[in-house]
């Protein structure tokens, strides 16, 4: 296709390069801000909050831009990380020409660029949380040869005045992909979808999600973004500017927006699903003859056998475990299966076998009609907003490699295959012999320092980083949490409102 593949692109920098971003040179950025007049170059870099930070420049010269570009710029890395001291705290950022995009919110022309954090000595900072995701998927591809795709679906509320759900009231929680006006803020979705797109975002879809509600004050609206599955990297790149986005759009629309794990007790929470793939020139690897592949069991076993340990870097704060509860479409016990929301990891339909719907739907087609590459994934469902993107991806990849290389994978595999709603009264049997995700912070500080071992593996994850991140949960004192707040509203609004903007 050639040139002509970008004519839909909403990427503005590729449709104007007519290259995809991966390809992006340090060239490509100055040709296209002397071609567009941009003013302002901005970098952007995420801390340990897991927000993005900024560091603006007035391009005043070529020689200007060019040095900009070459060596990056120097930031107080102590003011950006909690583990790294005043008195040695100098850091450089180095921009990563493959994430430009230009801003959609500034009326001063202006390209943004994500940064990589490098030391004193010009390398890469060992902890710093994008750098780690790099160091997994380089290790995965070296040890198992396959490429590691996802892809986030980022589920978030938005909160206004109840009096927006007067007319076309929305019915509490049975929200799932309601149109407009029963859904009140389709309109910001819509707009935030084609701003994360023109930045780089590869979207599957939006819609409504199951949430919604009405107190003495707000109306919340839940709702959901997808992306396409891509690199590791650029999935984790996507949800930030994503993230970065929304909150933009809402504040400008003077709403609230949360993607915390849990707004009030008994409502639908907002996780933070990961869809994954093995690829391998290029290729899905993940079926064979329209069956799930034995490599495909082995990533989802060894997703199961960390799967406690992962909460530690996607589950981080006392709401999210609020959220892991039954019945509230989150899970709570370590299994798998089919097209089941009841599990931890989904098998979601994957368009396999000798199916052609859309001949039977549309009779009059005459026109072939050709079924790309198989679109399969499995999905792990216990993350929530309160992750730090990168880590927990990383530690998704590690625990992926890892059931690779356990001996006994597809065995594991099979013994925790669910093929029913373990929540349903005739199946307790089938939930009671299966082993429970942390119910809280503290019990997920346990479960990571039991299998530290494997995420240090390689030197992915740091000794220090591992010691901060159980130091962290630990520090919540939430080990009897739930049942202390049982009944106790007053106090789970008060815990609510505390972490309503995490990361």
């Amino acid at each position: 296709m050639g040139k002509k593949q970008f004519e839909l692109n909403p990427h503005v920098l590729e449709k104007w390069l007519k290259k995809p971003s991966k390809d992006f040179t340090k060239q490509d950025i100055i040709d296209f801000i002397v071609g567009n007049e941009i003013e302002m170059l901005n970098f952007r870099y995420v801390a340990s909050d897991g927000k993005l930070k900024t560091l603006n420049f007035v391009i005043n010269s070529l020689e200007h831009l060019d040095q900009i570009l070459s060596t990056g710029e120097r930031v107080d890395g102590s003011s950006l990380f909690a583990f790294i001291g005043a008195g040695s705290s100098d850091l450089y950022v180095v921009p990563r020409y493959s994430t430009a995009f230009v801003n959609p919110f500034e009326e001063v022309p202006s390209i943004d660029i994500l940064c990589s954090y490098y030391n004193n000595e010009g390398k890469p900072l060992e902890s710093s949380p994008e750098y780690i995701l790099r160091k997994a998927h380089a290790e995965f591809k070296s040890s198992t040869g396959y490429n590691f795709k996802a892809l986030g679906e980022l589920e978030y509320y938005i909160i206004a005045n109840r009096d927006e759900n007067q007319l076309f009231p929305a019915v509490d929680q049975k929200g799932y992909h309601a149109s407009d006006p029963f859904g009140k803020f389709e309109f910001i979705r819509k707009e935030a979808m084609h701003l994360i797109a023109m930045c780089g975002g590869k979207i599957k879809y939006g819609h409504s999600e199951v949430g919604n509600f009405t107190d003495e004050k707000y109306y919340y609206e839940q709702q959901e973004i997808e992306f396409l599955p891509c690199d590791a990297e650029s999935a984790a790149d996507q949800m930030i500017i994503a993230k970065w986005i929304l909150r933009k759009l809402c504040n400008d629309y003077e709403v609230n927006i949360s993607f915390a794990p849990k707004i009030t007790v008994g409502k639908a929470g907002s996780g933070l699903h990961i869809h994954m793939m093995l690829e391998k020139n290029g290729k899905n690897m993940m079926v064979v003859n329209d069956k799930l592949s034995d490599d495909a069991k082995k990533m989802i076993a060894g997703l199961l056998d960390l799967a406690g340990a992962l909460t530690a870097f996607g589950n981080t704060i006392p709401t999210s475990y609020l959220r892991l509860v039954p019945h509230q479409e989150a899970p709570t016990n370590i299994c798998w299966g089919d097209r089941n929301r009841s599990v931890l990891v989904r098998v979601p339909l994957g368009w396999t076998g000798e199916i052609n719907m859309v001949k039977d739907a549309n009779p009059q087609e005459t026109g072939e009609i050709k079924m790309l590459d198989s679109k399969q994934t499995v999905e792990i469902r216990s993350g929530d907003g309160s992750a730090d993107v990168y880590l927990y991806m990383a530690g998704i990849i590690v625990a992926a490699q890892h059931g690779l290389q356990m001996p006994n994978a597809l065995e594991l595999a099979e013994k925790l295959y669910v093929n029913v709603n373990i929540f349903h009264e005739e199946h307790k049997e089938k939930l009671d012999s299966l082993q429970g995700l942390p119910v809280s912070c503290y019990e997920s500080a346990l479960a990571l320092e039991e299998k530290r071992e494997i995420f240090q593996k390689s030197g992915v994850f740091q000794s220090g980083l591992i010691d901060s991140t159980i130091k962290m949960l630990k520090s919540h004192n939430d080990e009897h949490l739930s049942e202390e707040l049982y009944g106790k509203h007053d106090e789970i609004y008060k815990l609510v409102m505390k972490y309503l903007h995490c990361m």
